[in-house]
C-alpha cells in the first residue's frame, strides 16, 4: 500500500521540483531515466541536480533503480502524488487534505478542502496493486500501446473518470460534481451520504429498486453501461436519493459484450437487493428494449465504441459547427491558432520551469 504523507510538501523548493518536473518528462521515453537526462532537462546551475536527486530518493519521492546496466531514477506514486497536489493546489481545487474515507482496489479517497473550507474529495488513482494487476489485459487504456508505466495508465483512468463525471453531470445525471483534475487525481464535490454496502434498512425498497433500475437504462440511453454498478459504487442520502460513483470502467453500448455487462449491473442490484433487504422483483430492464437517444459514448470515445458510430458523430458535429459558423468568427478563430502558436513555445519552457506551469 502507497503511504500518503504530504507533511514534505510545503517545505520542497521550487529547484526540487523542478526536478520532478524533468523526471516525469524523462519518463515518457525511458522506464529508468538516467541523471544525466534529468540534469539536462532540468538545467539547474552548477550541477545541482544531482545534490537534489539524492534528497529526492531520502524523501522516497525518487526511486533509483539498476537494471540490466542501467542506472537511473523513476518517480515514485508519492512523487506523482507531490506533483498532482502542487497544480491542484495553484488551480485553487485544494487547500488542505484530511483523512482517508476510502480505498479500493486501483484508488484511495481523501477528504479535501479548499481555502474557504468548503470540503471536497480527493481521488488518487493507484493502478498497478498486486491484487487488481489485470487492468491492462481489462481495460484499453494503452490503446496501441503495448507497455506503459503504472503512473501512465493512472493518469488515463483519471482523466477518463473525469471527462465522463463532467458529460454526465452536464446532462443532469446524479455524479459527484467535478472540479478539477491533474495526473491521477481528481477533486469533486464531498457527496453527503452512505455506500449502500453500509445500509441496513430502506424505508421504500421498491422505490429505490426502480430508481437504481431507471439510472441503468438512462445511462444505456446515453450509449454507456456503468460495468461496476454495484453496492459499492452507490451512495443513498437520507432522503435515499442516489448517487452513482467511480466511472473509469464504462463501456459504449456498442461493445461486443455490452449486454452480457450491462445484465450483470443488473443482477448485481437484484442480487444485492434480495440478499439484504430480502427483496425480488422480475422488474427489470433488457438492453434490446432501450433506444440510444445521445450518443455520450461516441463523443467521450467509451470503450467498445462503434467506428462507424463515431465517423457518423463527426460528420453531424462538421456539418453543424459549418452551419452555425460565420466568416468573421473564421477570422477570429485563424487569429487565435497564431496567438497559440505564439504562446506554443513559452508554455513548453513554462513546463520545464515548474509544475505550478501546468
Amino acid at each position: 500500500m502507497v503511504k500518503f504523507d504530504v507533511r514534505q510538501l510545503r517545505y520542497l523548493s521550487r529547484e526540487e521540483f523542478r526536478c520532478l518536473v524533468s523526471l516525469e518528462m524523462g519518463m515518457k521515453n525511458h522506464e529508468i531515466v538516467p541523471s544525466e537526462l534529468i540534469a539536462s532537462i532540468a538545467n539547474l546551475r552548477h550541477g545541482g541536480c544531482y545534490k537534489i536527486l539524492r534528497d529526492l530518493v531520502q524523501y522516497k519521492l525518487v526511486r533509483y533503480d539498476h537494471r540490466n546496466g542501467i542506472r537511473g531514477y523513476h518517480l515514485t506514486y508519492a512523487g506523482y502524488d507531490y506533483l498532482a497536489l502542487r497544480s491542484l493546489s495553484n488551480q485553487d481545487a485544494i487547500y488542505s487534505i484530511g483523512n482517508k474515507i476510502g480505498v479500493g482496489k486501483e484508488s484511495d479517497i481523501y477528504i479535501a478542502a479548499d481555502e474557504e473550507g468548503e470540503q471536497h474529495v480527493l481521488k488518487l488513482h493507484r493502478l498497478g496493486r498486486v491484487c487488481f494487476r489485470k487492468v491492462k489485459e481489462k481495460r484499453d487504456y494503452l490503446k496501441r500501446r503495448k507497455n506503459a508505466s503504472w503512473l501512465y495508465l493512472s493518469r488515463l483512468a483519471a482523466e477518463r473518470e473525469f471527462s465522463f463525471l463532467k458529460a454526465l453531470h452536464d446532462r443532469g445525471y446524479p455524479v459527484p460534481e467535478p472540479i478539477s483534475w491533474n495526473r491521477h487525481a481528481i477533486v469533486m464535490k464531498l457527496v453527503q451520504g452512505y455506500p449502500l454496502s453500509q445500509v441496513k434498512h430502506i424505508t421504500n425498497t421498491a422505490k429505490v429498486y426502480t430508481r437504481l433500475m431507471n439510472l441503468i437504462s438512462r445511462l444505456a440511453q446515453m450509449g454507456l453501461i456503468h460495468g461496476d454498478f454495484n453496492e459499492f459504487n452507490l451512495m443513498i442520502d437520507d432522503r435515499e436519493r442516489i448517487t452513482v460513483i467511480d466511472l473509469p470502467q464504462m463501456i459504449s453500448t456498442s461493445h461486443p459484450n455490452a449486454e452480457y455487462y450491462f445484465d450483470r449491473d443488473v443482477e448485481c442490484i437484484r442480487t444485492w437487493f434480495r440478499k439484504r433487504y430480502d427483496f425480488d422483483s422480475d422488474d427489470r430492464p433488457y438492453l434490446t428494449d432501450i433506444v440510444c437517444e445521445s450518443a455520450v459514448d461516441v463523443e467521450m470515445k467509451a470503450s467498445g465504441y462503434s467506428k462507424d458510430l463515431a465517423s457518423q458523430f463527426e460528420e453531424l458535429t462538421l456539418k453543424k459547427e459549418e452551419f452555425s459558423s460565420g466568416e468573421g468568427e473564421e477570422d477570429e478563430s485563424d487569429d487565435g491558432d497564431s496567438e497559440e502558436e505564439e504562446e506554443g513555445s513559452e508554455q513548453k519552457e513554462e513546463e520545464v520551469e515548474g509544475s505550478e506551469q501546468e
